[in-house]
C-alpha cells in the first residue's frame, strides 16, 4: 500500500478543484491594529487585515495584555493539568463567574474552544437525555453539526431561520419526546439573525430545550456585550448560551453557560472537557479583563458599527455585490472558488489588503465569497481605500457589478438539503 500517493492525491483534488488553502505568515503589529506584517520568504510587507474575527481589536487592548503579562510573571504559563488534576487555576474561576453573570445564568463552563464546546455540550444534553431528537438550523456551524453527530440523537434539521418549518417538525412530535433546538444567533458567512424570541416561543409551546451558539454576538451586542439574546431581552429563555473568548473578546477559549445543574452535567460526562488541560491562566485572566471591560463601555460597539456602516455604504455606492447582512460581516458574494481566490491574491498582492476567500467546504459551492469584518479601527481612509481596491480587483477579473442582492443565491450547506425534514417523507 502505497500511503503517500493516497494523501497526495487528497492534496492535488483540492488543487484542481482551487478550494487548495494557503496561510498567511502574519505578525499583528501591538497597538497599530489593523495593521500587520506579512512575511514571506523573500521579504516583509505591512498590510492591512479586513477578515479578522478580533471584531473589536481586544486583543491587542493595553488592559488585555497587561492582565495576560502580569498573570504569566505571576504564575507561569500553563494551566498544568486538565480540570480535575491540579488544572482548575483562579482566574478561571473568576473567569466562569464572569460569564454566567454575562449570560444571566446559575453556571459557566470553560473549554479550549469554541468548536469544543458546541461538540461536548450538545453531544452530552443530547446523550443524557432519554430518545432526544435534536432539531438543528441548516447553517448550523460544523462544531455544532459534529456535536450532533457525535450525540447519537435522532436529528431533523429545519430549513434556516424558517419558524413555519420549525413548527411543522414540532408538532410532529410527541410533545413528551425530549428535544432539543439548536441554533445560532449570528450566521457567520451570511450575516443574518436569528428570530430568537419566536424560536424560544416555540420551544416552550412544544415543550423543548433551547441551545443557542452566540459565537459571533458576543461583546459586540447588548448593552453589556451578552450578545443578540441580551439585545433583544430573551436570555432568560433560552436554556443554553454557548459563546467563545476568541472572536470580540480577544482571547482564546469557548464556553457554555446554564443552569448549574447542566453545566454541572456537561462538566462531569463531556470526554471534551474531563481529558482536555486547562485553559492556562494567563489567558483567563487576559478574557477575564476584556469581559470586564466590555460590560462597562459601549465605545468599541459603537465604533465598530459606524464602521460597518461605512464600509457596506462605500461598498454598494461602488456597485460591487454586497450581500445583505444586518450584522458586523460584510459578505461580497463573487460565486466562483477559482475567482474568489483570485480576488484575494490581487488584494494582497497589488493592494496590501488581506481578505481571506471563503470557499467550499466553508460556504457550498457557488456562494464563494470574500468575507470582510469592519472593526473600530478600520477608519474612513482605509474603508475608501478598500473601495477602490475592490473596484479595481473586479474590473480586472470581468466580475459583475451591480448585482441585486435578489439574484446571489443562498444555499444550504453540503448534505443538509438530503436530511431536511419532510412532512410527506420526502
Amino acid at each position: 500500500m502505497d500511503y503517500q500517493s493516497i494523501f497526495a492525491q487528497a492534496i492535488a483534488a483540492l488543487h484542481a478543484e482551487r478550494r487548495y488553502r494557503v496561510f498567511a505568515n502574519l505578525e499583528r503589529i501591538a497597538g497599530r491594529f489593523p495593521k500587520a506584517l506579512l512575511r514571506t520568504q523573500a521579504s516583509e510587507r505591512e498590510i492591512t487585515v479586513w477578515c479578522s474575527n478580533d471584531y473589536l481589536g481586544m486583543g491587542q487592548h493595553p488592559d488585555i495584555i497587561a492582565a495576560m503579562t502580569e498573570t504569566a510573571q505571576r504564575v507561569g504559563v500553563g494551566a498544568g493539568g486538565t480540570r480535575n488534576i491540579s488544572g482548575t487555576n483562579h482566574p478561571l474561576v473568576q473567569l466562569e463567574s464572569e460569564l454566567a453573570d454575562l449570560h444571566g445564568k446559575e453556571a459557566a463552563l470553560v473549554f479550549t474552544s469554541g468548536f469544543v464546546s458546541n461538540e461536548a455540550a450538545i453531544s452530552t444534553i443530547a446523550r443524557m437525555l432519554p430518545d432526544c431528537v435534536i432539531l438543528s438550523d441548516e447553517l448550523n456551524h460544523a462544531s455544532m453539526i459534529e456535536g450532533v453527530r457525535r450525540s447519537g440523537a435522532q436529528k431533523v434539521i429545519f430549513r434556516h431561520n424558517d419558524l413555519d418549518h420549525l413548527e411543522t417538525i414540532l408538532k410532529s412530535l410527541s410533545r413528551v419526546r425530549p428535544k432539543l433546538i439548536a441554533f445560532e444567533s449570528v450566521y457567520s458567512m451570511d450575516g443574518d439573525v436569528a428570530p430568537i424570541g419566536r424560536i424560544a416561543d416555540l420551544a416552550a409551546q412544544y415543550g423543548a430545550m433551547t441551545y443557542l451558539d452566540e459565537v459571533h454576538a458576543v461583546g459586540m451586542y447588548g448593552p453589556r456585550g451578552g450578545g443578540i439574546a441580551e439585545r433583544d431581552g430573551v436570555m432568560d429563555r433560552i436554556d443554553v448560551i454557548e459563546g467563545t473568548l476568541a472572536k470580540a473578546f480577544g482571547t482564546l477559549g469557548g464556553y457554555v453557560t446554564a443552569s448549574q445543574v447542566v453545566v454541572d452535567t456537561i462538566r462531569s460526562y463531556a470526554p471534551g472537557f474531563i481529558f482536555t488541560t486547562a485553559l492556562p491562566p494567563a489567558v483567563a485572566a487576559a478574557a477575564v479583563a476584556a469581559i470586564r471591560h466590555l460590560k462597562a463601555s459601549s465605545a468599541e460597539r459603537e465604533g465598530q458599527q459606524r464602521a460597518v456602516a461605512a464600509t457596506k455604504r462605500a461598498l454598494t455606492a461602488a456597485g460591487l455585490p454586497v450581500m445583505k447582512s444586518d450584522t458586523h460581516i460584510v459578505p461580497v458574494f463573487v460565486g466562483n472558488a477559482d475567482l474568489c481566490k483570485q480576488a484575494s491574491d490581487m488584494l494582497l498582492a497589488e493592494h496590501d489588503i488581506y481578505i481571506q476567500p471563503i470557499n467550499y467546504p466553508t460556504v457550498p459551492r457557488g456562494s464563494e465569497r470574500l468575507r470582510i469584518t469592519p472593526t473600530p479601527f478600520h477608519d474612513d481612509q482605509l474603508v475608501a481605500q478598500l473601495a477602490t481596491a475592490l473596484t479595481k480587483v473586479w474590473n480586472r477579473l470581468g466580475l459583475p457589478l451591480h448585482v441585486p442582492d435578489a439574484e446571489i443565491p443562498r444555499i444550504a450547506m453540503p448534505g443538509a438539503s438530503t436530511v431536511i425534514f419532510s412532512p410527506a417523507g420526502g
